[in-house]
């Protein structure tokens, strides 16, 4: 999808269409006044709000990272992960808006409804983005699949008004860089033979797969785009990164990858995390940071509980102000998505790490996931597994033990 959570805030606003729009960071007290009328009457419609109203990036405090950006403000060099000040010294003029996840969620299953309307083999990659085979679906090869994309565009943009950009390849390492080539709105159509000339200039870092460090480290190795990748010896990549991953950087360089496009696949785990607005210490901050990892157990366990899930391993994540992560975890007898035994479990695995430092986030996790139906279990007898009763449970959330 397009700028996705831009896109979902411009249907709301669309007075903002065509200006530099930014999502991300916490919903603050501007953008609940914004929707009340300045002479106190009440709630306004959100697309009579004059532009002028709306507030900047330039003013923006705090440690927010930006989710997306509209392509307007993609220009100024603004763009996904961004931490907000900085994004602010690029383009003070933007319009930041938070990020709507009930909103963004609801229009997330409506185009992957539209799109299993018309080709039923889909994979879900998260909340804007899937993976399709054309293969047998009628009319799929026709002029090498872009006559199926349109088609897909066009019942999404009906549905929802949204757009989208749509690669289609002989396989999915292929068509995720295509999706990128012709954005926003775009369908590119890459070919077998189109490896050497559209491919291989590209930099390594549009194989999905090949982060950050990996960039570097074949940076220092010389190697910057997916030609010369491909041009090195599979033995001499594997001496460098190893047997797993030599071998996979010499294949994805030839576009070479048989993964199939799976319908159901079972989630890993299911984690929140926040980063705070200033840093906060373990001692002085006491109250605060308790507050905060009992809201986020309490949103882990109510996440498993929607989805119909238990986990056994619960585990937390800190950075700390130096930007360096501590994580660890805990591993119970018997599976769970009750808050108080989650939030419990994770205070035993926050006795195990140094707090002497002031920390920037904290996240907590619970892994090794099952369903819920899986033990023939009620989304509430899964709650109780580790909880003797609802009234301990609810003493745990406030009395358990942070630090």
């Amino acid at each position: 999808m397009d700028a996705f959570y831009a896109s979902v805030e411009l249907l709301r606003y669309p007075q903002l269409k065509g200006l530099p729009v930014v999502i991300g960071g916490g919903r603050r007290k501007v953008d609940d006044a914004l929707l009340q009328h300045p002479d106190g009457s009440g709630p306004r419609e959100p697309c009579f709000i004059p532009v002028s109203e709306f507030p900047l990036l330039k003013d923006y405090v705090g440690r927010g990272v930006i989710t997306t950006a509209t392509y307007p403000a993609r220009q100024f060099g603004v763009g996904s992960a961004m931490g907000m000040m900085k994004a602010a010294k690029l383009c003070p003029q933007a319009i930041v808006l938070p990020v709507d996840f009930e909103e963004v969620r609801k229009y997330s299953r409506m185009f992957k409804n539209a799109i299993t309307e018309i080709a039923p083999v889909m994979q879900d990659r998260g909340v804007d983005e899937v993976y399709i085979d054309f293969t047998d679906v009628p009319g799929g090869q026709r002029e090498g699949g872009r006559v199926l994309a349109r088609l897909i565009q066009k019942s999404i943009f009906e549905k929802t008004g949204l757009t989208c950009s749509i690669g289609v390849a002989p396989n999915r390492l292929l068509a995720k860089m295509a999706s990128e080539f012709n954005k926003p709105n775009g369908i590119s159509i890459v070919y077998e033979e189109d490896l050497q000339s559209t491919i291989w200039p590209l930099h390594v870092r549009k194989i999905n797969g090949i982060g950050p460090k990996a960039g570097e480290k074949l940076a220092r190795l010389g190697i910057e785009t997916i030609g010369q990748l491909a041009a090195q010896d599979e033995r001499w990549l594997i001496s460098h990164f190893g047997k797993s991953t030599g071998a996979w950087m010499h294949r994805s360089a030839w576009g070479r990858d048989d993964s199939p496009v799976v319908t159901e696949s079972e989630p890993v785990s299911m984690s929140r995390e926040t980063t705070f607005d200033r840093d906060l210490h373990a001692v002085r901050d006491k109250a605060e940071l308790s507050r905060i990892f009992t809201d986020l157990c309490v949103r882990v366990a109510q996440d498993l509980q929607r989805k119909g899930y238990v986990g056994k391993t619960i585990g937390i994540k800190l950075r700390y102000e130096d930007f360096k992560t501590a994580t660890r975890d805990h591993t119970l007898p018997l599976p769970t998505n009750d808050a108080a035994v989650i939030r419990r479990t994770a205070g035993l695995c926050l006795k195990r790490v140094p707090l002497d430092k002031r920390l920037r986030l904290l996240g907590v996790r619970v892994g090794t996931l099952q369903p819920a139906d899986a033990l023939n279990l009620s989304p509430e007898s899964a709650s109780g597994l580790q909880s003797s009763s609802r009234k301990a449970r609810h003493a745990d959330l406030h009395t358990a033990p942070l630090f």
